[in-house]
């Protein structure tokens, strides 16, 4: 599906004047930057370009239209030779106190954008006030407000064209699940470009040790809430745990544009742990570990087998794990880091390769 930038006009591309009104060639100026890194987003990412912009009265006595398109056309010459162009050119003429369904944030001008064709989810609004935070909102779109303060919800606050190009090219990689059965309330908030924080408490000590090493090794924070039947057992919520926790980063992984899609690790004292992961979208686990106890701490141990099955169809991806060592403790830690490590090697980005690391062009 398509991804679209739907970019407000005045205050965003060009300078807003103190009367609100470009309608004079002497007031057109570009914001600094805008021209050059609209260039570089038009060239180097996968969005299609949308003007949407509210001219208060245009075609009325208060703004005619000839005062209007010298200054529009100039702006729109000035960007296609710099490879910019519009898809569409979405103008709103009315007053505010009109309160027409068209005028943003009203959605009514993109009613083309609603249809199955384009991923909204995926999509900014990008603009100076907060009627264009509102108009994503409605859409179910992101938005990036060009400012000075986090006035609002914007999911982006920046200052210039340069912050909104890198913010674009490399966006936070985060993502939420949430998974409620009559076993288990789960929900877990990822961050795959954190610190390594974990704020996880399942009920189950050694579970929960895991999970702390496999955000503190990764580099993800992990956040949220686990509870599930454990008068039953633990099997329910360390299975749906890790579906949710294999879901939430394939989610937060998005498009893998720039990833490295590999990665590979090893021991901790006298355990040897090789964990080698491909986020190939195809759901394979090659388990080959072995365990003397029925236990570790709190956790049964053949639940790590189900752990890393689990992630591995959520996730859609291939992992081989093997490991060998005298404590059994040491040779699950080394695992989970292990594991941990390969993942953050695996989705480390490439500033200089956009690409989908796969010659099919998918994964």
């Amino acid at each position: 599906m398509k991804k679209v930038l739907f970019i407000d006009r005045d205050g965003t591309i060009l300078v807003e004047p103190s009367d609100e009104q470009i309608d004079h060639l002497d007031k057109m100026q570009f914001l600094p930057g805008a021209i050059v890194n609209l260039h570089k987003i038009a060239l180097e990412l996968d969005y299609e370009l949308v003007m949407v912009s509210n001219q208060d009265g245009l075609g009325t006595p208060s703004f005619p239209e000839e005062t209007f398109r010298p200054a529009q056309n100039l702006m729109l010459s000035v960007l296609k030779s710099a490879g910019v162009e519009f898809a569409d050119i979405l103008i709103d003429r009315t007053f505010a106190h009109e309160q027409t369904p068209t005028r943003k944030p009203g959605k009514a001008m993109l009613s083309k954008y609603l249809s199955g064709d384009y991923d909204l989810s995926a999509s900014y609004v990008i603009g100076d006030r907060l009627s264009d935070v509102q108009l994503a909102r409605n859409l179910g779109a992101r938005a990036i407000l060009i400012g000075d303060s986090e006035t609002g919800s914007a999911d982006f606050v920046a200052t210039n064209w340069e912050a909104i190009y890198g913010y674009l090219k490399n966006p936070p990689r985060r993502a939420t699940e949430d998974r409620h059965t009559k076993e288990t309330a789960i929900r877990l908030e990822m961050n795959l470009d954190g610190q390594g924080q974990c704020n996880l408490q399942s009920g189950i000590g050694f579970f929960d040790h895991m999970l702390d090493l496999l955000a503190r090794h990764s580099g993800f924070d992990l956040n949220g809430t686990i509870a599930g039947d454990l008068h039953v057992d633990e099997h329910h919520l360390v299975e749906d745990t890790a579906l949710v926790l294999g879901s939430v980063f394939r989610k937060a992984l998005g498009d893998k544009r720039g990833i490295e899609r590999y990665g590979f690790m090893g021991p901790m004292d006298e355990a040897l742990a090789r964990v080698a992961i491909d986020l190939s979208g195809r759901s394979t686990l090659i388990w080959k570990v072995s365990f003397k106890r029925e236990k570790i701490g709190d956790m049964p141990t053949e639940l790590f087998h189900h752990f890393f099955k689990s992630f591995a169809d959520s996730a859609a991806c291939t992992i081989h794990i093997k490991a060998k060592g005298k404590n059994e403790h040491h040779k699950i830690e080394a695992v989970f880091k292990a594991f941990a490590r390969a993942l953050r090697m695996a989705v480390r980005r490439n500033a200089d390769d956009r690409s989908v690391p796969s010659t099919k062009g998918v994964i």
